[in-house]
This record gives C-alpha cells, sequence and structure tokens, in this order.
C-alpha cells in the first residue's frame, strides 16, 4: 500500500480514498502508476506515474536481475517523486510466452442443511479446480469461474443463495513458469516493495479499456507490448480465452534497424516519428533523413517505403492473433469486434491493417470506463493501458476482499510513521514466494 501526505487528499466524508499502485515491467518499458480511487465519486485520481525503458527483459521475461531491479527502483523513485508518497507494495503484470491456459472443471457436495448455496462453497469449488496435475516447474496464476452447474442445471453465473446438492464449475486455468514468477517477485522485493498481487497482463488491461456491455456481446482485446502480444476474448461477461505470443512492437523495430541500417534507437525514434502501418492510407509521402553509420552520409527515404517494412510484420501480429481467436472457437461470437491496444497501436494505420487481417470491426482502446482525475491527460494512451488496468484490477480486489475504512486508515497511519523515519520494510522474496506457491 502506499499512503496519501495530506488530508486535503481526503474524500468529502473525511475518508482517505484507497490507493494502489500498478507495476507494468515489461519488455520496452517498465511503468510504475499510483493511483488513489474515491468511492463516493467513483473516480480513480492519478496521482503519479515513473517510466523508463527497460533493462533485462526479452519477450516478457526476467533475463537479467540486477538491470530489472535497478529499472523498477528508477520507476518507483519517479511515481514516489510526483505523488509524495512512499509505496510500500504493488500489483504486478506478467506475460511472456510461457504463459498457458486451459480449461478445467471443479465438482462439490453442498453438505449443510438447507442445501443453500453460499459464499464458502463457491470458495471450495475454486480450490477444487486447482487440484490439477501440473508439471513441476509450473505453477497457477489464475482460476477464473466461467460457469456454474447446479444438480445439471448450468449457465449458472451467480450461484450463492440458489438451492442445490451438487455443484460443478467450469473455469479458465492460467499457468505459467514458476521460475519466471519468482524472477519477478524477486526483482520486485530487492528494492523493499512487496507484491500485492501478480495478474496476467491481458486480464488487467481488459479492466482499462474495455466496457460491461462489449464484454457482454463478445469482445476480443489484443494487447501489442514491445515483447510480447496478449489476447483475451470475452462473452457474456466471462473471460473465454487467453493466449500469449513473442512477436510484438520490437520486432517492428529490429524490421526498420536491419531493414535502414540504422542502430536500435535511431529505429525506435524513427517508427515513432515517421511510422506508418498501412501504407494505402499515407496521405503526406514526406521524406525525412535517417544518419549515416560510421562516417557514411545521410539518406533520404519517404514514408511509404519506410511502411513497407513496417506493414508486412504487423499484418503478421494480426495473423497469428487471428489464429489464436479461431483455436479459441469464439470467432463467430464476437459481436462487439476487436480492441487493441499496447504501444504499437500509436503507430498509423494500425487499426486499417488489423481491420483488414481480422475480418471484423477493430478500434484502438485507450484508459476509460472510469472517471480519471490528477494526471489522467499523461496516461490517456494505449501505452499505458495495462498500468492503468493494474490499478483498477488492485481496486477492484480490495472491494472484494471487503477492506473497510477502519483497516486503510490504520495501515495509513503505519506507513506515515515508516516515511517520517525514511526506512521502508523490507521483505524477503522468498517468503512471498513460499506464501505464493503454498496458495496454489
Amino acid at each position: 500500500m502506499a499512503t496519501l501526505p495530506t488530508a486535503s487528499n481526503e474524500s468529502e466524508n473525511g475518508v482517505e480514498p484507497r490507493i494502489t499502485v500498478g507495476l507494468d515491467i515489461g519488455t520496452s518499458k517498465v511503468c510504475a502508476l499510483i493511483a488513489s480511487y474515491d468511492e463516493d465519486s467513483d473516480n480513480l485520481n492519478i496521482l503519479g506515474i515513473g517510466i523508463t525503458d527497460s533493462e533485462g527483459l526479452n519477450r516478457g521475461v526476467v533475463v537479467n536481475i540486477d538491470k530489472t531491479v535497478k529499472t523498477i527502483k528508477k520507476v518507483i523513485e519517479q511515481a514516489e517523486q510526483q505523488a509524495g508518497i512512499t509505496i510500500e507494495e504493488v500489483v504486478v503484470g506478467i506475460a511472456g510466452d510461457h504463459i498457458e491456459a486451459f480449461q478445467s472443471r471443479g465438482i462439490i457436495g453442498i453438505s449443510n442443511n438447507n442445501r443453500e448455496i453460499i459464499q464458502e462453497d463457491v470458495d471450495r469449488i475454486i480450490k477444487e479446480s486447482r487440484n490439477i496435475k501440473l508439471p513441476p516447474e509450473r505453477s497457477i496464476l489464475h482460476v477464473i469461474p466461467q460457469e456454474f452447474i447446479i444438480d445439471g442445471q448450468d449457465g449458472i453465473t451467480a450461484p450463492i443463495g440458489m438451492s442445490g446438492v451438487r455443484m460443478e464449475a467450469n473455469v479458465h486455468v492460467v499457468t505459467g513458469l514458476s521460475t519466471a514468477i519468482q524472477n519477478l517477485y524477486k526483482c520486485v522485493e530487492r528494492n523493499g516493495i512487496k507484491v500485492k498481487d501478480i495478474v496476467l497482463e491481458p486480464l488487467a488491461c481488459s479492466h482499462a479499456v474495455l466496457n460491461e456491455e462489449e464484454k457482454e456481446v463478445g469482445v476480443g482485446l489484443i494487447d501489442i507490448g514491445g515483447g510480447t502480444t496478449d489476447i483475451a476474448i470475452f462473452e457474456a461477461n466471462v473471460i473465454r480465452f487467453t493466449s500469449v505470443f513473442g512477436v510484438a512492437g520490437k520486432q517492428v523495430t529490429d524490421d526498420i534497424r536491419k531493414g535502414l541500417g540504422i542502430i536500435a534507437s535511431q529505429a525506435e525514434r524513427i517508427k515513432r516519428e515517421y511510422g506508418h502501418g498501412f501504407v494505402n492510407s499515407i496521405m503526406n509521402d514526406e521524406v525525412f533523413m535517417i544518419p549515416g553509420i560510421g562516417g557514411r552520409k545521410p539518406i533520404e527515404i519517404n514514408k511509404s517505403f519506410l511502411c513497407k517494412i513496417i506493414q508486412p510484420r504487423l499484418e503478421e501480429i494480426f495473423e497469428f492473433a487471428l489464429a489464436e481467436i479461431r483455436r479459441s472457437g469464439y470467432g463467430g461470437s464476437l459481436g462487439a469486434g476487436v480492441v487493441i491496444t499496447g504501444g504499437a497501436t500509436l503507430i498509423p494505420g494500425v487499426d486499417e491493417v488489423a481491420a483488414e487481417i481480422l475480418g471484423m470491426p477493430v478500434k484502438i482502446g485507450y484508459p476509460s470506463g472510469i472517471s480519471y482525475q490528477g494526471l489522467a491527460p499523461e496516461v490517456e494512451s494505449p501505452m499505458y493501458s495495462t498500468c492503468v488496468g493494474l490499478a483498477l484490477y488492485g481496486v477492484k480486489k480490495a472491494k472484494e476482499a471487503g477492506i473497510d475504512v477502519e483497516d486503510q486508515s490504520d495501515e495509513s497511519s503505519r506507513s506515515k510513521e515508516k516515511s517520517k523515519s525514511g526506512k521502508k520494510e523490507k521483505k524477503g522474496w522468498g517468503e512471498t514466494i513460499k506464501n505464493f506457491l503454498n496458495d496454489i
């Protein structure tokens, strides 16, 4: 958690809003976002943002502990300085092509006298659904109920209060490599910060860019990051399918680097300033200079030439995404089409490429669905969708857990005392991992 530094941040009834911190550790960037949620006004107040280029990750997986620790420290300090708040715990996103998901089922009997299903029964069937055989190197990240079946009656989404003697649940199980999960914990907790929760990134991102109507009629979410492209499919307000593959924005930059014979930083800059994803929609085919390497003269090229490098890679990404959507079995159920988000969607024309390849309506997803205040203009971009979604996920979990005002105030008081002393409580990453795996 984090603590608000002054009483001016209190809501009208004098209660401190909940503070949540999202930490998006990506292949191309690391972002930390501090936000407070006011239940009275249903506003998410953006208090502080830290962002920097990522080091030590490849395709969403930590490959260099020390570099990743330093990068996280940098963004945490930036966000803390902006917000005037000491961060103690964060909600961390996880992606990478090691993520795997599948369907499973749990079955329990209802044993209370009146045969009425209560919350403890729902918790019990979710726990039962975790009792599946996994390879020793894999751990469960999420078990998400899709529907409940009571005495043979299916299609039930809210079983509490219903009567029955036998309850089944179809669940969506998301797993990841235990070592990849442990390394994320280690990198965060070496900075003296506790990992409150670890969340699959497309699941978190959906909280920021999808609305309830889209989830009800059926929608696909494609989040194109730096190292991975994440897919989530919703139908009837339930997540039905998730997938991650390791082709994304970094491959676009690499293509530009190789095609133009320039270094990676120059390729990234040119992609952002002059990149276009769909050659037929270029209105102004302007000419720009690319620097020469090793004393060579600069070269003039135009946007259409650059687009011919970018467009084939974008087409490949959406062809992979289309294959995953078809594999899900929900390709014909996406009444709301597809929402694309992530840093790569800032390339003009990317939505037109997506619509042509996917053959369905496409829109670019921006953080929305809730009122934002504070530094809201700074995060109104697809590149911040996951980080905002992680903060919103933290808010949702806090509300579901029933954290009351008294608990929040007590924790804020403890945070203030630590902030005054200038010290943070150091948490052992080994203890956290042990608890995490025990929960599994």
